[in-house]
């Protein structure tokens, strides 16, 4: 997986969240895309994906598998529910 980065920050509540947006190559299937990102999402991907002793490429292949929509806003949601589930706690 390789990236890189347009930095930024955003401040949610008393929280400062990195927004820097990353662009990524996966592959999936066999076949490179890139993916678009916050760093934030990303490295919560990273973190669900090391919990669950996966690969990114793996873990973001299977979003791929049951998405409807655009691949980035399935990870985000992806990334939220499992936030919100307490996995991505479990996994800090």
């Amino acid at each position: 997986m390789q990236g890189n980065a347009v930095m930024g920050h955003a401040v949610v509540g008393h929280a400062i969240v990195d927004s820097a947006v990353v662009k990524r190559s996966v592959r999936i299937a066999g076949h490179a895309t890139s993916v678009t990102l916050e760093a934030a999402f990303w490295q919560a991907l990273c973190e669900i994906a090391a919990a669950r002793q996966l690969s990114v490429n793996a873990l973001v292949a299977a979003i791929d598998a049951t998405r409807s929509g655009n691949l980035s806003s399935a990870i985000r949601l992806f990334v939220l529910d499992r936030a919100r589930r307490g996995e991505l706690a479990a996994a800090a």
